[in-house]
């Protein structure tokens, strides 16, 4: 990997805020970005317009298209990449897989197409991979994986100059051969690491799959890795996979959309013959209605449409960043998870990765809030009981949801239970995250997660004595805890 492409400023899980240098075009580009796709034949919004309207520093667009149509091709050899699209930014550019995707087959070769996204100033080229989709068989995956390995091999060999290189990461949804593809690439010291064949999982809203195969890729990177997620279009689904670990994205859904007459939110997506009102105060919704935008022609319809497709997605670009910066970036996954059941499912997939995104969560942000049945799963949760060993402790404690009883002064050492953490003492109450903002009915699944503290901490410290005092926890709960625990029940 190019030594100093990437700059983390900010992180939160497996999300980051970086500055990521682009060399060939010398444009530092902050992440997560949203890529637009530029269609070289057909665009929507112009890249002039992407660049000084809505302030996009990064596109991508394909370069097999331009290479089989002839006067894109001459342009593009005789006058540059950027000039042919006018846009000021840095330019990635694909290679020809997505129609080899849809159709079968490309008249091009993964020399040709490299040397062509070099001539023609591309500033990340990406060979030309095999794009396996989701559910073929272990060993077609890993036969096509093979081809895609020694054609990323090839490639590396073929740049010499300031262009960078992207090598996507295949395995169809087998997890282990996803992890392997990232470690080799890794190894092979690419730039930029595109999460491959996920378009057809995203527009199934298969998000639990997409979710375990951005955490099988990240396994298998290094930190300073960039991963980019091919096809990723809808808003929706943004924070969810930033918070994995993604930092690109790039689709042309804003367009194709606009062009069936699809509103996009970050709930989800609506048609527009069908609305009413708008949910949206950008510069589109706040001064058209619904009627008045249907009542233009369908050119300019399409062209506003796509336009507020485009703000929602970079405006969701941002929250996201602000998330981040803030320490509040699972509280906003938590909140998208309740747009579509898929989301939920997505949601509960990432938790279910907690361990793996303790690793790079900070161990201070703002206040932890606990906003859903899901809060108990978050990586702070599981970094709390990893903390446990770090203690000393008595021989006669007292694990108490109530601070405030007169039974406290007859132990030698008081520790108070929180959910969904579980046993802390009580001098930690004013630190992160045992300041965390909770409802005054938890769930039962909170209280499971405050118990296996409590566990943690008695397989511990085998010679202490420890009482729990509780206040009417249930009683399916209680029988959890080793045998050692006495109980007290404060309500009684």
């Amino acid at each position: 990997m190019t030594q100093g492409l990437f700059d983390i400023k900010d992180s939160d899980a497996n999300g980051r805020i970086g500055n990521f240098r682009v060399p060939r075009s010398n444009v530092i580009v902050e992440t997560p970005a949203f890529l637009p796709v530029i269609n070289p034949k057909l665009q929507t919004i112009s890249p002039s317009e992407l660049a000084s309207k809505f302030n996009v520093q990064i596109l991508i667009t394909n370069s097999y298209i331009i290479r089989q149509t002839d006067h894109l091709h001459h342009a593009a050899i005789e006058n540059g990449l950027h000039k042919l699209l006018d846009f000021p930014g840095a330019i990635m550019t694909d290679s020809g897989s997505f129609q080899l995707a849809e159709y079968g087959s490309v008249d091009v070769t993964t020399s040709e197409i490299i040397h062509f996204q070099n001539a023609i100033g591309s500033d990340i080229a990406t060979p030309l991979d095999i794009p396996t989709p989701p559910d073929v068989s272990y060993e077609v995956a890993k036969l096509d994986l093979q081809t895609t390995s020694e054609r990323l091999e090839l490639s590396k060999t073929l740049v010499e100059n300031d262009m960078l290189i992207s090598a996507p990461i295949q395995g169809s949804t087998h997890i282990d051969l996803r992890e392997k593809a990232a470690s080799d690439a890794y190894a092979l010291g690419f730039d930029v690491f595109p999460v491959g064949a996920a378009v057809p999982l995203l527009t199934q809203y298969r998000f639990q799959d997409v979710v375990n195969i951005i955490m099988a890729t990240k396994r298998g990177l290094g930190l300073d890795a960039i991963v980019h997620l091919f096809g990723a279009g809808h808003p929706m689904m943004f924070a969810l996979a930033v918070a994995a670990g993604c930092d690109l994205f790039d689709s042309a859904a804003y367009a194709l959309y606009a062009r069936r007459g699809s509103y996009l939110t970050t709930e989800g997506t609506k048609q527009l013959l069908e609305m009413d009102h708008f949910p949206c105060h950008c510069p589109i919704c706040s001064t058209y209605t619904p009627s008045e935008l249907r009542d233009l022609s369908p050119n300019k319809c399409e062209s506003l449409l796509a336009e507020h497709n485009l703000y929602v997605s970079l405006s969701e670009i941002n929250k996201i960043k602000v998330a981040i910066k803030e320490g509040s970036l699972l509280e906003l996954v938590e909140l998208r998870s309740r747009s579509h059941p898929a989301m939920l499912d997505g949601c509960k997939a990432l938790f279910r990765h907690s361990i793996q995104l303790e690793k790079q969560d900070p161990a201070v942000k703002g206040t932890f809030f606990h906003t859903s049945d899901l809060s108990h799963y978050r990586p702070e949760i599981i970094r709390h009981h990893k903390n446990l060993s770090r203690f000393r402790i008595g021989k006669n404690v007292l694990l108490t949801t109530n601070t405030s009883s007169s039974i406290l002064s007859n132990y030698g050492e008081v520790w108070y239970v929180k959910p969904p953490f579980g046993p802390f003492p009580i001098g930690l109450s004013h630190t992160y995250p045992l300041t965390a903002e909770i409802p005054n009915h938890i769930d039962i699944n909170a209280l499971q997660q405050a118990v296996a503290g409590i566990s943690t901490l008695v397989s511990l410290h085998p010679q202490t004595t420890f009482t729990f005092a509780h206040e009417n926890w249930p009683q399916l709960i209680l029988e959890t805890l080793p045998d050692a625990v006495k109980l007290i029940n404060l309500s009684s």
